[in-house]
């Protein structure tokens, strides 16, 4: 089989699988094995996405546990020059590219200015005391917007993501807009976010995402694929505020888990971030010669 070797993690993966594909196949049947390893690829591929998100909770539950009392800067602080140390090698090691760092950043400003307004409206809040802040919010904060950002731009590329149906650009920005401004705006007028919902519902309805894991391509909608991303951000999110990260008010007092109402919320702030990755990302259609990809049976899930 081969492969096409459009990313690091392709070219490594091509030289580790045929012998472990080997040894599966001494104790199972061909389709087996193949199906465990399209299993095992799509995890390592979708660790390799989220690299910068789990370091950076990684960075998180590691100071909640062992971070000196006596360090010389604050824990916060020490975040900030870890999230700044993981990009930079990012860029340097070329595992990002400066396009990508660009929107990356963007988003990390769209996410800091929505931080300081939340925080001020006492949305939620950040318990501990540090230097490097705006108001009430630590600037590392911003690299947790960033890090989705990240994993759009890196799952894109790795799975060689195709598009039927995708809706126009100019149509995307304009409802990423709608949806950004509404996290202000439901503070003064009318919450719209079940209007958002559905839009959101009606501009990506036939929208198919097509992606390559390593010998077959697979295919779903792509309304579905931003719930299965929300949700585990969602769950990353509850482990943030476990290690006293951040704080919603009824969590002051006691951790609880974190209200499944939020996980619309991030829904919709994720399609906001997966728009801007659009931006370096143009979504491409799917033709004739993205069959060329893979050897292997036409597989569509």
């Amino acid at each position: 089989m081969t492969t096409p070797a459009d990313s690091r993690v392709d070219q490594t993966l091509a030289r580790l699988l045929p012998p472990v594909e080997t040894w599966l196949d001494r104790f199972l049947p061909d389709l087996v094995t193949k199906g465990l390893v399209e299993f095992l690829v799509f995890g390592i591929k979708q660790a390799w996405a989220c690299l910068f998100g789990g370091l950076l909770l990684l960075g998180m539950i590691v100071t909640s546990v062992a971070y000196p009392v006596s360090a010389p800067i604050a824990r916060y602080d020490f975040l900030v020059l870890y999230a700044v140390a993981i990009q930079g090698l990012f860029l340097v090691t070329k595992l990002e590219r400066p396009s990508e760092a660009l929107v990356i950043l963007i988003f990390h400003v769209v996410g800091t200015v929505m931080e300081i307004f939340k925080t001020d409206a006492g949305s939620w809040m950040y318990p501990e005391d540090n230097l490097l802040r705006i108001g009430g919010v630590p600037l590392f904060s911003g690299f947790m917007y960033a890090a989705v950002g990240s994993y759009f731009a890196r799952v894109a590329r790795v799975f060689d993501f195709r598009w039927k149906h995708y809706p126009p650009l100019w149509l995307t920005l304009i409802l990423a807009l709608g949806i950004y401004v509404n996290f202000f705006s439901h503070h003064f007028v009318w919450d719209v976010r079940y209007v958002l919902f559905a839009l959101t519902a009606v501009i990506f309805l036939r929208c198919q995402v097509y992606y390559r894991v390593w010998r077959w391509r697979h295919q779903m909608p792509l309304l579905l694929g931003f719930l299965l991303v929300s949700f585990f951000i969602w769950i990353a999110e509850n482990i943030a505020t476990f290690t006293q990260i951040w704080l919603y008010p009824n969590q002051e007092t006691g951790w609880h888990l974190v209200s499944l109402q939020k996980l619309g919320s991030w829904y919709l702030l994720m399609i906001v971030s997966w728009v801007l990755v659009t931006l370096v990302h143009r979504p491409q259609r799917v033709d004739q010669s993205y069959a060329g990809l893979c050897c292997g049976p036409h597989r569509w899930l």
